[in-house]
């Protein structure tokens, strides 16, 4: 049964609806966490076909319903039918918001106004996505209903506490996503304010297979990536500090390039398959601005994603361990079937004072912007 909060939603909803608004949504009870917190899921649809779902454990999206070139509609992001999936080993951050500290940090260690911090290891030898147990991924987000001119959405809130995974200041994280009325985008604005100086760095950990979650691979799709230059790691994935040109390397994406066409002469690489951090090119294009950062299609279905973004970096991971888990509608999720495009600032950054900066202050607000568009021809 619906609480007193969801019946409200979709009394507001009912009444956007008659005010001829295109996108509506509802929440309901998605189901229990282990130690019995409640989890309310959110759905929100348009009038081109788009239906997203989200959850309030880990402010997760958990699912991308968009049509092909025929109009037949697909679900494009991986994830699990239930809270207990989401809880297990299996889930390998599947639409999660990762942080306070998304990507690597070396040896969970960083220094800041000259005090050491020590962070978990659960990435061995490093710190990987926030943490263990407290980390923004496993946490359950205080959500409301929003309504804007480009559409319906969700915004998730939660208040991270001073030392919480070893973070220092306390941090209160907003993250919005947005269905927009009649293009089936979805963006997703990320704010966050500490009274500490931190490091922040979100983002949004879907994995995507545009022939639709569950297909076998993602080596057919072609991808572009507007980055002329990448951040070189060590053998724990860590950056090096030095920038580096995609010239010659199989990281070129800058023309559509099949996945597959060379992925494996990164077999035996520590990455063990496309796992970088691409500085985006951003040409003439002003800080704080959306501006592309990577093109996916998929030639069967047609359906292509635009990824946009007001970040400095955008992380391809090409499904590497994915294990053959089970997901949605008891679909197997083999290796390489989907792939990650994650906005960014560049891993490792609170320990590279030539990266762009991670530092949040007190008094400023950190602000990232990432945008999903989905098309097909």
């Amino acid at each position: 049964m619906r609480n007193q909060h969801s019946m409200l939603f979709s009394s507001v909803i009912a009444a956007t609806v008659l005010a001829s608004t295109q996108a509506y949504g509802e929440s309901e009870h998605f189901g229990k966490t282990a130690d019995g917190q409640d989890v309310e899921v959110y759905t929100l649809k348009n009038e081109s076909g788009a239906i997203v779902k989200l959850i309030t454990l880990g402010a997760t999206l958990t699912e991308m319903h968009v049509p092909d070139k025929d109009g037949k509609s697909a679900d494009v992001v991986l994830g699990f039918d239930d809270v207990a999936g989401y809880q297990s080993e299996d889930n390998q951050y599947f639409g999660v918001t990762a942080g306070r500290v998304a990507n690597r940090i070396a040896k969970g260690k960083f220094s800041l106004n000259g005090k050491d911090y020590t962070l978990a290891v659960n990435n061995e030898p490093n710190h990987l996505h926030g943490g263990v147990k407290r980390s923004l991924d496993k946490v359950i987000w205080k959500a409301k209903e929003v309504k804007t001119k480009l559409g319906v959405g969700v915004r998730f809130s939660y208040t991270s506490p001073d030392g919480e995974e070893g973070y220092p200041g306390k941090l209160h994280v907003s993250v919005t996503y947005i269905l927009s009325n009649k293009r089936n985008s979805v963006r997703i604005n990320y704010t966050a304010k500490t009274d500490q100086p931190t490091p922040v760095n979100l983002t949004n950990h879907s994995y995507f297979n545009l022939a639709g979650a569950g297909s076998k691979t993602v080596l057919g799709h072609t991808l572009t990536i507007a980055a002329d230059k990448y951040t070189p790691t060590d053998d724990t994935l860590i950056p090096t500090g030095k920038i580096e040109s995609v010239e010659g390397t199989d990281l070129d994406f800058r023309e559509p390039t099949r996945i597959g066409k060379r992925i494996k002469s990164l077999d035996d690489t520590a990455a063990i398959g496309y796992d970088h951090n691409y500085v985006l090119t951003r040409q003439d294009v002003k800080a704080g601005e959306l501006a592309v950062a990577a093109r996916l299609r998929d030639p069967k279905s047609g359906r292509i994603l635009v990824v946009r973004t007001t970040e400095p970096g955008i992380q391809f991971y090409s499904g590497n361990f994915l294990k053959d888990q089970k997901g949605k509608g008891g679909k197997t999720y083999a290796h390489r079937s989907a792939l990650c495009l994650e906005t960014q600032h560049y891993p490792d950054s609170i320990n590279h004072p030539n990266f762009p900066s991670v530092v949040l202050k007190p008094g400023e607000t950190y602000k990232h912007v990432c945008v999903y568009s989905f098309t097909a021809k």
